[in-house]
């Protein structure tokens, strides 16, 4: 067993550990493997060892990735990263999900720039939980408008709501933070029936965003290790 494919074997336990003690199924969470700046072989490690669901932040090499396995018809690939709008054709044509809309110029393009042949975009509402003046994302009270308008657009499927909370250490801190986005979750999903997605948690708080309902954690470094960057 290589590295990898250990740690993919660890991540899953831990899904599972953190499910069953808030009496959920681990088949509700979906683990999506992080694997912006790390190279085709490492994914591919990743494949043999059973996982089909990838996340890149970065446009051009996202793409790269996708190309590069394109053999392949299993694989579903997500975009995580903050999105400009002279690289929303790139994700269009193709990503199959994306988590990181905050505004509906963005969502418009995606639409517009979806290829007819392809099936619609699937895309998530990103909200700025800890209301952090870097962090893209939406507030949640601008949630209600933004989802009407995207939810009308022909070429996206809104199925549901993505954050990136601060770093906090303290478990019950982490707990208060996703206990936002499972009610606003909840309220979405009572106003559209097709919502079924709740984007949240990494290696250090994936426990906590399980036990608030997280139905997709996004997971790089307990899976490929600490991220490799150009100098």
């Amino acid at each position: 067993m290589n590295n990898i494919e250990q740690n993919l074997h660890d991540v899953r336990n831990r899904i599972t550990v953190a499910a069953q003690k808030c009496g959920r199924s681990p088949e509700e969470i979906t683990l999506l493997a992080v694997s912006k700046t790390k190279p085709a072989n490492a994914i591919a490690q990743a494949i043999t060892a059973g996982q089909r669901e990838f996340g890149e932040n970065y446009v051009q090499e996202g793409v790269e990735k996708i190309q590069h396995f394109s053999n392949r018809d299993d694989l579903v690939w997500h975009f995580i990263g903050p999105l400009q709008s002279n690289k929303s054709r790139l994700v269009a044509e193709n990503f199959d999900w994306c988590h990181t809309i905050d505004r509906l110029k963005i969502a418009q393009r995606l639409s517009e720039q979806r290829p007819d042949n392809m099936a619609p975009l699937n895309v998530l509402i990103q909200i700025n939980i800890s209301g952090e003046g870097s962090k893209s994302g939406i507030l949640l009270e601008a949630l209600t408008e933004l989802a009407v308008t995207i939810n009308e657009l022909p070429n996206l499927v809104l199925r549901g709501l993505m954050a990136i909370p601060a770093p906090e250490s303290n478990f019950e801190h982490q707990i208060m933070v996703f206990s936002q986005m499972e009610q606003a979750f909840t309220e979405l999903k009572a106003q559209y029936p097709q919502v079924d997605t709740l984007s949240m948690g990494m290696t250090d708080d994936m426990d906590a965003a399980i036990t608030r309902g997280s139905t997709l954690v996004r997971i790089g470094t307990a899976i490929f290790g600490a991220r490799q960057y150009n100098s």
